[in-house]
């Protein structure tokens, strides 16, 4: 008891007893979150109303198999428990698979569908048929989901002119149904979309079961809005499905039927472009027919004849613009020079080049005055060029 086990040496004396004590084993159980891997091995768990368990049938027993395993499906495999290390878990390894009856959940749904169309409410009469070009299309289902995506981009590019309005909603656990059966009922209260989509991704017959809630159900039968029910993949379904004006396999598949007019649209106007074009080919041709009859030199003449005068009267205007251009340039240079004169003649420099020169004190400043200065001062003269220091002998005003 004083020896402290590693966690991998506690992990492996539970494998040793768990996969010696269990080495041969037959289990029942209702199969869920069914994941086939490309690897070709197929991922699943067992479960009933109590338990779950991991299971995994290898690629070599699973091509074996006379049928294809389903989500709901109750089974009885054969096989031993295994310990994986690296995780601390545990699965049955299966080595054989037959079926042993109609799930638990999928009895359920059974009943619930015959019940529900016992009351009409999959009657075909009561669809509602899509409008041929929506405004705007609702989407139930969760914003943060693939599907919504999926959905976006394929309205995006095939009608971009279309509003899309998310209406969140959970898509699975307790809680989903009831407020996906009042996101369906607050769109119509609201009349928020031409069509709604209602759905999600593709999940397990578990993650499903809000879609085949007989209170959504109600919902979508009940919906003046007409509803396009997009539950899963392919292969899921849900009772929505029945229940909707229109099921689509996929959410993409979904937001492909509420766009279909716009397509068809865009192909009957690509069609009309190319009849327009190849009427317009057609009439083109005829006119040249129509004018190979004309002489080239008689039609080169009438051109020249409407075309001379105007062709004078262009050169006519090309030089009286130049010559008022160059007259405007002169005036311009005219008055730069004098204005160049004016500036240079008030010039101190000009001054000084006519013998003027500059006088200031020690400290710099310009002498204008000979009351300014007394006998003795330094003062600096600047002529045109150099400069001259001098001392005043006397200063008269």
């Amino acid at each position: 008891m004083n020896k402290h086990l590693t966690v991998s040496e506690l992990t492996e004396q539970i494998r040793q007893n768990l996969e010696n004590s269990f080495s041969y084993i037959f289990v029942e159980g209702e199969i869920s979150n069914l994941r086939p891997a490309s690897s070709g091995h197929l991922y699943f768990n067992l479960k009933d109303s109590g338990a779950k368990i991991d299971a995994v049938m290898f690629k070599n027993k699973f091509k074996t198999l006379s049928f294809d395993p389903k989500d709901g499906m109750l089974v009885r495999v054969r096989g031993n428990l295994s310990v994986y290390a690296p995780r601390g878990t545990y699965s049955i390894v299966c080595e054989e698979m037959e079926i042993a009856g109609t799930g638990v959940i999928l009895a359920m749904l059974e009943k619930r569908k015959q019940k529900l169309a016992a009351e009409g409410l999959f009657d075909s009469e009561k669809k509602i048929s899509l409008p041929r070009f929506p405004s705007v299309v609702g989407v139930v289902s969760s914003p943060t989901g693939a599907a919504v995506r999926d959905i976006l981009n394929i309205l995006q590019r095939r009608a971009s002119a279309v509003k899309v309005i998310i209406i969140p909603a959970p898509v699975q656990g307790d809680d989903a149904a009831p407020i996906i059966a009042a996101r369906i009922r607050q769109a119509n209260e609201w009349k928020l979309a031409d069509v709604l989509i209602v759905g999600r991704g593709g999940g397990s017959l578990e993650d499903l079961l809000p879609f085949s809630d007989e209170e959504v159900v109600r919902a979508v039968a009940d919906s003046e809005i007409p509803i396009v029910s997009a539950v899963g993949h392919e292969i899921d379904w849900a009772l929505s499905d029945f229940a909707a004006d229109l099921r689509a396999p996929t959410p993409s598949a979904a937001a492909e039927l509420v766009s279909e007019n716009f397509s068809a649209i865009e192909d009957s106007i690509l069609s009309i472009r190319r009849n327009l074009h190849s009427v317009m080919r057609t009439r083109l041709e005829k006119a040249r027919l129509l004018l190979k009859p004309f002489d080239i030199h008689d039609m080169e003449y009438r051109f020249r004849a409407i075309l001379q005068p105007r062709l004078i009267r262009f050169d006519d205007a090309k030089e009286e613009l130049i010559n008022s251009v160059s007259n405007k340039i002169s005036e311009f240079k005219n008055r730069i020079r004098l204005s160049s004169e004016v500036i240079k003649a008030g010039s101190p420099l000009a001054a000084m080049e006519r013998g003027f020169s500059l006088v200031t004190d020690s400290e710099g400043k310009i002498i204008l005055s000979a009351a300014k200065i007394k006998k003795g001062d330094k003062l600096k003269i600047r002529p045109l060029k150099g400069e001259i220091e001098a001392i005043v002998n006397s200063a008269q005003i």
